[in-house]
């Protein structure tokens, strides 16, 4: 009795599987997104000295306009961003950005911590599929070098 419910045991829960060919292993999935932050850059001097992060996409997800893009955003845009996508939605519980810096903030292990944390919130806000089709500020946000936030404001 054993036997016979091991073999419809085995036959039941094998898979007819058709040979993949490298093209189905290796070529390009049906929908990918590819969001990194890197290379940060600091600007200014003084008073007025700021940290900018450049923001890579490649995509073939239909509502990015751009399969490939660049940008360059400060904290404070990010920041921005955080507080509009909590507007534009209830429904999705947007993650925290990496915290402020009051003190060597220009450090090298400073900002490749934040610049860390900042890729984290991107990867996980684009990677939303609400988040990618409801809000009118993310696509923009990724893939607009000008970008403006004012123009978004209410």
């Amino acid at each position: 009795m054993v036997g016979r419910n091991s073999k419809a045991f085995s036959a039941a829960t094998r898979l007819d599987t058709k040979e993949q060919s490298p093209d189905d292993v290796y070529g390009t999935p049906e929908n990918f997104l590819e969001v990194e932050v890197r290379n940060a850059r600091n600007h200014g001097t003084g008073r007025n000295m700021y940290t900018t992060y450049e923001i890579i996409c490649r995509t073939n997800i239909p509502i990015f306009k751009l399969m490939s893009s660049m940008v360059r955003r400060r904290y404070s845009e990010f920041e921005w961003l955080r507080d509009m996508l909590e507007r534009e939605t209830s429904r999705v519980t947007i993650p925290p950005l990496p915290g402020k810096v009051f003190t060597n903030r220009f450090a090298d292990d400073v900002i490749e911590a934040r610049r860390e944390g900042l890729e984290r919130f991107m990867q996980i806000v684009a990677g939303h599929p609400l988040l990618q089709t409801g809000s009118k500020v993310l696509v923009p946000f990724i893939q607009d070098p000008n970008f403006d936030k004012d123009m978004y404001s209410a």
